[in-house]
């Protein structure tokens, strides 16, 4: 592989930059890594080489076809990149002491630091996923449903938009759009786009969108840059532009040396961590954090008619084994949210499309409640759901909507599960059943023989 000379180039006065090595690095293929779902319990990778900064990650010798595997479609754990795992010391550190938490995820899709960030947080605090991108924003909710959480929620907006959220939230993720060099060994097209002037038109957009949404954080708060990026243009010197337009403070973030990870100082004296392959077992990376110390106006209070249904929450009390909201959002949407978040879903709609909010529960008819996916793969699931646990087989059959042997005694609903996980719903009407699986999920790729034992 052949690293443009004019990143090199850019690279000669960042601290710990080994020309030769990095060079020798990128003669070898990326890493595989995933990261496991606290709240998911399985078998899958737990005996696996852990991700030194991120307890639940683990690196895999090599990259297996996740598709065909049911616990990737149950959430079990996320195909993550390693060094971008650093995101969960940054969270560990003691920077974010205040809880409950409002934290924006602000460039989100596909989802690998927001499911990150729902592991972290309570339930008290809120997430909100956003991607302003529609087709990619559809991969963010299906991500964000696997994981199960309630608290997060999927928008699709401009940052600009959330900056009328003056003071809202307590932290807020920037992964920033970047020039992709960190992933050159993972992404062969980051090789071929790469150029000096894309890395000056992604700084000049890096520094627009965090300007956009500067004024959502409130005062105190944190924000937490990162990019794949290696150019300083991207990375310390954003820092810089943020001290010089802003009152911040550099939050430094806890390593270990054997780690591999360099710790740099923009010339305005703020903490930055670069990863590099050939120091780290991972690929490029570069993140930081700095705390709000300027005043925010803070949004003022708002009253709002509740849109809970009693009804409908009697009628769906079975299905989850938390205390939550039913809310009716239209003639056939109905969510579960936090009791603490009902306010929040008010706030939130003024100003943003809130593309997905809580745990979808499904749709009433005049006979029965029709239970949605989400509920399947919910954290907070009811244990007292009628289910039936598959075989490897079964499962991928199941997900792709091919008729399963499936021993079915009794007529009703039943949540189909694999190693104790839900994938989803059929519906037993006698010898034969209905999948609700929802078409888009599917698995559309042909299964080798040996992958069904």
């Amino acid at each position: 592989m052949n690293i443009p000379e004019q990143l090199l180039a850019q690279l000669n006065d960042v601290k710990g930059f080994n020309r030769e090595a990095l060079i020798e690095a990128h003669n070898h293929p990326a890493v595989t890594s995933v990261r496991l779902n606290p709240h998911k319990h399985s078998a899958a990778f737990a005996d696996n080489e852990q991700v030194p900064w991120c307890a639940s990650g683990r690196y895999l010798p090599e990259r297996p076809v996740f598709t065909l595997d049911p616990l990737y479609h149950a959430g079990a754990y996320y195909v993550q990149e390693a060094s971008s795992m650093f995101l969960h010391q940054v969270l560990s550190s003691e920077v974010l002491n205040n809880r409950p938490l409002r934290v924006l995820d602000l460039c989100a899709a596909p989802g690998g630091k927001s499911t990150l960030i729902a592991s972290f947080l309570g339930e008290d605090d809120l997430l909100v996923s956003n991607e302003v991108i529609r087709t990619r924003a559809s991969i963010l909710e299906e991500n964000m449903t696997r994981w199960g959480h309630m608290n997060t929620w999927v928008t699709s907006n401009d940052p600009k938009d959330f900056g009328r959220l003056t003071g809202y939230f307590d932290v807020i993720v920037v992964d920033a759009p970047c020039s992709g060099s960190g992933l050159f060994r993972k992404d062969a097209r980051a090789l071929d786009e790469w150029s000096e002037a894309n890395v000056q038109l992604c700084s000049q957009r890096q520094q627009r969108i965090l300007a956009d949404v500067w004024p959502a954080l409130k005062e105190g708060g944190v924000l937490i840059y990162a990019t794949c990026s290696y150019s300083p243009q991207e990375d310390e010197e954003i820092l810089d532009w943020l001290s010089e337009n802003f009152e911040v403070k550099g939050l430094p973030v806890k390593t270990q040396a054997e780690w591999g990870v360099v710790e740099t100082q923009s010339k305005k004296g703020l903490h930055g961590y670069r990863f590099s392959p050939d120091k780290v077992k991972g690929e490029g990376f570069f993140i930081a954090a700095v705390q709000k110390k300027e005043e925010a106006d803070e949004l003022k209070p708002i009253r709002y008619k509740t849109l809970q249904d009693k009804k409908a929450q009697e009628q769906t009390q079975h299905l989850l084994d938390t205390d939550f909201v039913c809310l009716q959002l239209d003639k056939e949407n109905y969510v579960a949210i936090h009791l603490s978040h009902e306010v929040d879903y008010h706030i939130l709609k003024q100003f943003v499309y809130l593309r997905k909010t809580g745990t979808q529960l499904g749709t009433p008819t005049p006979k029965e409640w029709l239970p949605a996916h989400d509920v399947a793969l919910s954290i907070h699931r009811s244990k007292s759901i009628p289910s039936i646990e598959l075989n490897k087989e079964q499962a991928l059959k199941f997900l792709k909507k091919e008729e399963a042997d499936i021993q079915l005694n009794d007529k009703g609903w039943f949540l189909l599960t694999y190693n104790g996980l839900g994938l989803g719903w059929i519906k037993s009407i006698g010898k034969r059943y209905n999948n609700y699986l929802p078409k888009h999920w599917r698995i559309r790729m042909e299964i080798p023989d040996a992958d069904w034992e």
